[in-house]
């Protein structure tokens, strides 16, 4: 067969998808199936395993870095030539789905046991990577682990990190579930380029009928964590006008920085995530409200002036109530822009395989963005059935997967070089 026939076996990858969804599984009333898998529980841990078990059966020289980032490697022709890496995250959200992350890393070994079994050797190495707590749902930032990986913070700082649902440290955890690695990081050389497959995680795809999204760079990312702090009180005593409450605030907030959103339109998104009220009661006025503002913008002048906006609002807010604010940076990436020729080689290898095509932005955060500070970084977007993501009734049909397994093996040993 010529390696131009190839293609992946996407019954394979689809068991394999199943085999990782069982472990951390959650069901929804209606027989949806998703994951809880959060990063570093043991769930997590367990998942890892799965996978590492699967990269040793292919043969791969696996390596776990000391932030607990794990990548197999196939070795190629020439010892010298860095690798071409496929990869994303295998940790989810509390409510997650099967496909998020999982695809981007199940998808690269699907190629990489594709090459195997025709028997094609490459001339650069061919590596599949999954990186620590993508999400950010346990530990903050998200994209944690790629970001230690291309030297964006440092692995000490990384370990110290405590866990925002029962304050474990991140290191402590790393050693509980046996992924406290000994390989450097950040790492030591860049791969020779970075392909990333996922799912939409949105509706434009599966709006327009395209197969194919050729992911153009990923938006900027704002999290800011704010603490308002007023006066506990009776709710039936206290008069309205006596009242120092963090509630209004917290209210104001959020129906304002939805109007921001409206207001720049565009690419503009805003959301407040999380809010937490204490001591939560329904006869007291709250004494404090915790919430989380997650403004987005592909454009970085344009989030900046959001986030100043999103600033004037909150103190506004909080002066003419009487209430006092604590900010807190939860994390900033400016706008990411991929590699144009990557770009247009995901483009037409889709082409090239009879598939429709569309460039886009993402909205989301991915691995691959970290990525791009180091190597040639493209992505591979398949579409979300009614654009679910974050959710347990989050799915893409079998045919849109391989569809997107195949454009990454073809895309991949374009680059890697069919020996």
């Amino acid at each position: 067969m010529k390696h131009a026939d190839l293609r992946v076996d996407g019954a394979r990858l689809w068991r394999r998808l199943e085999a990782l969804g069982e472990i951390g599984a959650v069901h929804g009333p209606n027989g949806e199936r998703g994951n809880a898998r959060l990063a570093l529980t043991t769930e997590d841990g367990l998942g890892r395993d799965l996978v590492v078990g699967w990269m040793h059966d292919l043969g791969l020289a696996v390596s776990i870095d000391a932030i607990g980032n794990v990548v197999g490697v196939l070795a190629g022709t020439d010892p010298d030539a860095a690798p071409v890496m496929m990869g994303s995250h295998i940790d989810t959200v509390r409510t997650g789905g099967w496909f998020d992350g999982n695809l981007g890393v199940l998808g690269g070994l699907e190629v990489v046991e594709t090459v195997v079994r025709a028997g094609i050797r490459t001339r650069h190495p061919l590596a599949v990577a999954f990186f620590t707590d993508e999400e950010g749902a346990r530990f903050a930032p998200d994209m944690l682990g790629s970001l230690v990986y291309v030297g964006g913070l440092a692995v000490e700082d990384a370990l110290d990190i405590r866990a925002a649902d029962d304050g474990a440290r991140l290191g402590d955890e790393l050693a509980r579930i046996g992924y406290a690695g000994s390989t450097p990081c950040p790492a030591a050389a860049a791969p020779h380029c970075y392909f990333e497959l996922h799912i939409e995680q949105g509706p434009v795809l599966e709006d327009e009928g395209i197969t194919i999204g050729a992911v153009t760079g990923v938006q900027g990312i704002s999290w800011t964590e704010y603490t308002f702090t007023g006066q506990s009180a009776h709710a039936g005593t206290t008069p309205m006008r006596l009242r120092r409450d963090p509630g209004l605030v917290a209210a104001q907030v959020i129906a304002g920085v939805r109007a921001l959103a409206g207001e720049f339109g565009g690419a503009q998104v805003a959301t407040v995530g999380r809010c937490e009220f204490t001591p939560n009661l329904v006869n007291v006025v709250p004494s404090q409200v915790t919430l989380t503002v997650d403004v987005r913008n592909t454009d970085e002048a344009v989030l900046q002036v959001v986030e100043q906006r999103v600033t004037e609002l909150v103190d506004a807010a909080a002066t003419a109530e009487g209430v006092t604010v604590e900010r807190r940076t939860l994390a900033r990436f400016e706008p990411v822009e991929f590699d144009p020729a990557s770009i247009d080689l995901v483009e037409a290898t889709a082409q090239q395989l009879g598939l429709s095509t569309r460039r886009m932005p993402s909205g989301a955060g991915h691995d691959a963005q970290m990525l791009a500070r180091i190597c040639p970084t493209a992505m591979v977007f398949v579409p979300s059935v009614n654009g679910l993501s974050h959710n347990i009734a989050e799915y893409t049909h079998p045919a849109d997967l391989t569809a997107g397994a195949n454009v990454l093996l073809h895309a991949v040993l374009a680059r890697a070089g069919v020996a």
